[in-house]
């Protein structure tokens, strides 16, 4: 299964090769899209390490996550329904603005 990465800067998902390597034989980034990762090298920048890391564990771990079901969540409506309404003030009393 491959992993769908977030790039760092711009926030898109992407998609890279199982191998982490383009057809071409680069190298590809689980930190950066390839937009933002040809600008890295192009500029001399490379990714630090820890941030790989932690880019190739994020991606693992949303992996290995089960899937979320939206119908199995807990039903949180009132027990009772919500008064609209509410009771009269008796009679026999004046109100302050009466």
């Amino acid at each position: 299964m491959r992993s769908v990465f977030q790039c760092a800067v711009c926030g898109v998902h992407y998609l890279p090769p199982e191998g982490l390597r383009w057809s071409d034989g680069s190298a590809a980034s689980p930190l950066w899209c390839d937009v933002h990762h040809v600008a890295a090298q192009r500029h001399g920048i490379t990714a630090p390490e820890a941030a790989t890391a932690a880019a190739l564990l994020a991606a693992r771990l949303r992996d290995a996550a089960p899937p979320r079901e939206g119908s199995a969540q807990r039903d949180v409506r009132p027990s009772r329904p919500a008064r609209t309404r509410r009771a009269p003030a008796p009679r026999g009393r004046r109100s302050k603005l009466s």
